[in-house]
């Protein structure tokens, strides 16, 4: 079997409570731009809310599921207990000092692979880094919320998932194409086969009790296939490989098949089109609530059922 290699983080979907707080957080604090503003298709109660750079590019996107009754997870085997985001290396200084002016609590910077990394929870306690990375060319957002374009976000960087046995999982993951990157202690770094920032997955061993998914961790873990052809394939490859996996599931901006990796872990193969723009213009992106269209029958019930939403200016 010649295995179709993942090239790069999708996106990245946690749960969360309030959803006003969330996007305030993540629209003033870190300064991502709210591209999508829509609901979980299959809890339209819900909201769907995406965060990403100015056009909400694959491998930028951090989503939301905001359930205000959701009682608080736990971080544990089993899940993806962190989410990193590239900045460029000389501004790890400038966001531990915005944090701090936000009353965000965050660790001291730590090295880790050869990397800076500055750790800090949400207000829903999911744990997030910000990684200083070289070489990550990409342009962030910097349309508001005062981070100027010289630091802000660039994009995904890694995701942390932490496993009772990494050989299973090590092994799924060579098995599909990814390489080990590095090895450090309880800590294997896997990367993809993309040429571009955002290709990083490290698993690392929980000797811990199992994690519990709930509010501030994180849902599913989203990798990138360029079409709908590659995914089809990839699909066929997982199930020969033994992995029950879904049927190609339509979600507007993308398309997507899920299946469970030997861990636990919910993994998504999603196609990098058509993208956010299919139902609304770049520079509207993420002003109001967009349905797909066997939803907008039932457009107004949705709407009934979901709290306002403001955006801050900054």
């Amino acid at each position: 079997m010649n295995p179709i290699s993942p090239h790069g983080l999708h996106h990245v979907t946690a749960v969360a409570t309030d959803p006003q707080r969330n996007v305030d957080f993540y629209t003033t604090v870190l300064g991502l731009r709210l591209v999508k503003r829509t609901v979980n298709f299959d809890r339209p109660d819900t909201y769907h809310l995406y965060y990403g750079d100015e056009s909400g590019r694959p491998s930028t996107l951090l989503t939301f599921f905001p359930w205000p009754e959701v009682p608080a997870g736990r971080q544990g085997s089993g899940l993806t207990t962190a989410t990193a985001f590239g900045i460029p290396p000389e501004s790890l200084g400038w966001w531990q000092r915005r944090l701090a002016d936000h009353q965000v609590d965050a660790d001291p910077p730590v090295r880790r692979t050869d990397e800076e990394v500055l750790a800090f929870r949400d207000p829903d306690g999911l744990v997030i880094e910000l990684v200083a990375a070289d070489g990550d060319s990409r342009s962030g957002w910097d349309g508001a919320s005062g981070v100027p374009a010289e630091h802000a976000v660039r994009g995904l960087h890694a995701i942390t998932m932490t496993e009772a046995d990494l050989g299973p999982t090590a092994d799924l993951f060579a098995d599909l194409g990814m390489s080990l990157d590095a090895e450090s202690g309880d800590r294997a770094r896997f990367a993809m086969a993309g040429d571009e920032p955002g290709t990083l997955v490290d698993l690392v061993a929980g000797a811990g009790e199992k994690g519990r998914q709930a509010g501030g961790t994180v849902h599913h873990v989203a990798f990138r296939a360029p079409d709908q052809e590659t995914q089809a394939q990839w699909r066929l490859q997982l199930i020969e490989a033994g992995a029950k996996v879904t049927e190609i599931l339509d979600r507007q901006y993308f398309t997507s098949i899920y299946f469970r990796e030997p861990g636990g872990v919910l993994l998504e193969i999603a196609t990098d089109q058509p993208g956010f723009t299919v139902d609304e213009p770049l520079l509207e992106l993420g002003r109001s609530l967009k349905l797909p269209p066997w939803l907008e029958p039932t457009r107004e019930q949705i709407e009934n059922s979901l709290p306002a939403l403001e955006l801050s200016g900054g």
